[in-house]
């Protein structure tokens, strides 16, 4: 079993302990028996899953008591804990909670309920449509417009990359409008999937296998109901949903960093090499170390930055950084010393390790590249001296 200490530091009440101890009994016996050979059928069932076993509600605020707000460090427990299980629920999990989460915090109360009461359920599933053929890291640069005609907004443009794509029942959508140049110009939109106008372009395959694609708006009517929050507020609910998110990717990467370490445990104690059992190796003994040392340090990261969100800070966003900087970036270093440890069976197709290794790529990149958050760190570094 991972190690679970660090739920008695000072960063966790009571109630995060209960939902770490429940949740992973949960886990052990849900998350078997989940065919991934189909990747969209595989998560429409985690979500049904996660739905029925009242996880969801902790991915959206409750459209009946909207004021309590998103807890961080119960989405980075739940984050952690899925992707230590299996990388796809952790997945299903967070696009959940990221494809709604501009809903959560400046939808109107009718958006809440039309959408959060059947994300929360597990009735429907989310998407969060920002990134662009043209604008990735650079949000401020996206091209999708969205022009105002009458008590409508027509949107044309592409997005890409967007996880659920395909499968998502409701969309939100960056869009320019046009109040401002660059980040000043973006609105935020509420697309249902089955508006006429958009298309799914393209199907987009990876190594660690997601929903993703690559959606085609071609003169897509929405209501001026639909739009979050005020016109040309869109960079900066952006950017607020991913102050909340960005600090659960590192959890996410987290709990691929515990499983590696597990297994290596495992398969140091229990397979002999030179007449004696691989953790009596030095060379063992150091990668495990330097393993353990990531981990814990990437957690102390991850929780500072869930506690402050939690404690009331307006924004976090050097602290995210920092927490899925070092925590992705060191999870893969944890993730290929396993692989090193075991050997041929690490990159066997299948196995744990080589699974891991392929998950755990991505999350260096999406949600902001490593070289992004570097240069968040700077720029606020900079600016307190």
């Amino acid at each position: 079993m991972a190690d679970r200490s660090f739920l008695d530091w000072p960063f966790f009440e009571p109630r995060h302990r209960e939902l770490a101890e429940v949740l992973e009994g949960w886990a052990a016996v849900s998350l078997s028996g989940i065919d991934h050979a189909d990747v969209d059928e595989a998560c429409r069932e985690l979500v049904t899953r996660l739905g029925e076993g009242g996880w969801l509600e902790y991915s959206a605020v409750d459209p009946d008591h909207p004021g309590n707000g998103l807890d961080v460090r119960s989405l980075c427990i739940i984050r952690e804990t899925l992707a230590r299980h299996d990388g796809l629920a952790d997945f299903a999990f967070a696009m959940q909670g990221l494809g709604t989460g501009a809903i959560s915090l400046f939808g109107t109360p009718t958006q809440k309920r039309d959408w959060l009461t059947k994300t929360r359920a597990g009735t429907a599933l989310s998407a969060f449509a920002l990134s662009e053929p043209k604008s990735g890291s650079d949000v401020a640069n996206l091209e999708l417009s969205a022009r105002a005609e009458g008590d409508s907004y027509i949107l044309d443009g592409e997005k890409t990359w967007i996880s659920n794509g395909g499968i998502a029942d409701v969309y939100t959508v960056f869009a320019r409008t046009g109040e401002g140049p660059g980040a000043k110009g973006i609105s935020a939109f509420v697309v249902p999937a089955a508006t006429p106008g958009l298309e799914i372009a393209e199907r987009l395959e990876v190594i660690a296998p997601h929903p993703l694609a690559r959606l085609v708006f071609r003169n897509c009517r929405v209501p001026k109901t639909a739009m979050i929050g005020e016109p040309g507020e869109g960079f900066r609910i952006a950017m607020s949903v991913l102050d909340v998110f960005r600090s659960t990717v590192a959890a996410a990467a987290l709990g691929f960093a515990r499983r590696a370490l597990d297994e290596t445990v495992a398969r140091a104690t229990s397979r002999e090499l030179f007449g004696a059992p691989m953790a009596e190796l030095q060379m063992v003994q150091g990668h495990i170390a330097d393993m353990a040392l990531d981990i814990d340090a990437a957690a102390l990261l991850i929780y500072r930055a869930a506690w402050l969100k939690d404690s009331g800070a307006t924004r976090v966003s050097r602290e995210a950084a920092m927490a899925k900087l070092y925590a992705t970036d060191r999870a893969q270093s944890v993730i290929d010393k396993a692989v090193q440890i075991h050997g041929g069976d690490g990159v066997r197709k299948g196995g744990v390790t080589e699974r891991l290794y392929r998950e755990i790529r991505a999350l260096r990149i999406y949600e902001g590249a490593s070289d992004v958050q570097k240069v968040i760190i700077a720029r606020q570094t900079l600016a307190r001296g």
